[in-house]
């Protein structure tokens, strides 16, 4: 199953990088910026990470919490939050659930190599749980820019 734009977001619990446990639905009434990367301190995750970061009071401006989520460990997470002061939530996805039910959990195909791993993507949530803008294969240059863009016009 993926998920569309219109759609409910899915119920499942899921651990944060602090060891929470929290679900899509305990952020109702706030939009949500949720996405997907594939791996904690590589280049191209890192600077996703900084623009949201950078960003972050402009989100919380327009109620929006971002959420970040990658396959990667707890302890990876709280070393990549703490290494560049991240203010937002990171979602531990070591089984590809949640990328699964949001259908971001993909065979990557290099040269030398095939993997699964998080396509690079952002979903938009409004305050009632539904997806209202899916951002998929994102070119991280000026990606923030845009998610924010899209809050300002057609979320309040």
């Amino acid at each position: 199953m993926t998920i569309e734009v219109g759609q409910s977001v899915p119920e499942m619990q899921c651990k944060t990088s602090e060891g929470e446990s929290v679900k899509l639905s305990d952020y109702q009434g706030e939009n949500v910026v949720l996405y997907f990367y594939p791996k904690d301190s590589t280049p191209g995750c890192t600077t996703e990470a900084c623009d949201f970061r950078d960003n972050h009071k402009s989100f919380k401006d327009l109620n929006a919490t971002i959420i970040g989520v990658s396959p990667d460990s707890a302890e990876s997470h709280q070393t990549f939050k703490e290494k560049h002061d991240l203010p937002f939530t990171l979602i531990v996805d070591e089984d590809h659930q949640l990328a699964e039910s949001f259908g971001v959990w993909k065979l990557k195909k290099k040269p030398d190599k095939q993997y699964w791993g998080n396509e690079r993507s952002t979903f938009i949530i409004d305050k009632n749980g539904i997806v209202q803008k899916i951002f998929r294969d994102v070119k991280v240059d000026g990606h923030t820019e845009e998610a924010l863009q899209f809050i300002k016009e057609n979320l309040d």
